[in-house]
């Protein structure tokens, strides 16, 4: 049964896109009183015949409510929003919760505005896709003040999933959002382009997607045992040694120019590998390169 608590709380959200009108949705589903607001009109109308409170302006919005959360494409949008003189003034004493993607220079830089201004902020991101909001799917990644995240951790909830504080430094939430993604567009990248190259040797997709799957399955263990060893700094290639990666990437390389498939992404991965072969690093695992990356 849903606490008194969460049943009085309002929330605003600030940014109607998939994301945005999947939070608010999350928000009115909890039966939270939610007022919403987008830039551009006319992306209301479901949430208002759900039991939304649209407002006029953003800072008719942020004037509704003690807790902001605003969901836009980057901090560049977030500005344009928050950082005019009436909207921050309405939100002097009231909480922003920011869950636009940026990087961390920005989710600081945006911390250090509104404590000039005195509201007060948590920064935050979204690690999964707009259709698992407000499931035990969805997961989110908070950073800022730890008395303020315990403040709004129960109207956060509302979204569903699991929510992690990471600390208060708030460029903390950016940084694991910018690494993750890291991960997931560089595999979505190579996926992308091994698709191209099965699709050029007469391979179909549907064909290629089971072995894809099987692939994907070796990442986990691997992940796991790169911890210990990226802490330690050593990197045993003993099943599989840099000299050894390079050959396979050359093989895609040929066969994707072979059929005239660009093959710049491999070529860099390649070009990093041979740079640790050639500082004496052939006979270690390929996760040496993370290394040699972050020498400057």
């Amino acid at each position: 049964m849903m606490s008194m608590h969460l049943h009085q709380s309002a929330v605003t959200v600030l940014g109607l896109g998939p994301m945005g009108r999947a939070l608010a949705g999350a928000f009115l589903e909890a039966g939270l009183r939610t007022t919403v607001w987008n830039r551009t009109p006319g992306r209301d109308a479901d949430l208002l015949a759900r039991g939304a409170a649209g407002a006029r302006s953003a800072e008719e919005a942020v004037a509704a409510s003690a807790l902001t959360v605003i969901c836009v494409v980057n901090d560049d949008a977030v500005d344009a929003v928050l950082r005019r003189d009436a909207v921050a003034a309405v939100l002097k004493g009231r909480t922003v919760v920011n869950l636009s993607a940026d990087t961390p220079e920005r989710a600081r830089d945006l911390a250090d505005w509104a404590a000039g201004h005195g509201v007060r902020y948590l920064d935050g991101a979204i690690m999964t896709p707009n259709t698992p909001i407000g499931t035990p799917a969805a997961v989110f990644l908070h950073a800022g003040p730890a008395d303020l995240y315990a403040e709004h951790r129960t109207v956060l909830e509302a979204l569903g999933g699991t929510h992690t504080h990471l600390g208060e430094d708030i460029g903390r939430a950016a940084a694991y959002d910018i690494a993750l993604l890291d991960i997931f567009w560089t595999a979505m990248a190579g996926y992308a382009h091994a698709l191209a190259v099965a699709r050029a040797e007469g391979v179909t997709a549907r064909e290629l997607a089971p072995f894809a799957k099987g692939i994907v399955d070796i990442l986990p263990p691997i992940i796991e045992q790169s911890v210990e060893e990226t802490e330690r700094g050593d990197f045993p290639g003993d099943g599989n040694p840099i000299t050894s990666a390079v050959s396979s990437m050359a093989h895609i390389v040929h066969t994707s120019e072979a059929h005239g498939i660009d093959a710049g992404v491999m070529r860099a991965a390649e070009g990093m590998a041979r740079r640790a072969i050639g500082r004496g690093h052939g006979a270690d695992g390929f996760l040496r390169i993370a290394e040699l990356l972050g020498r400057r």
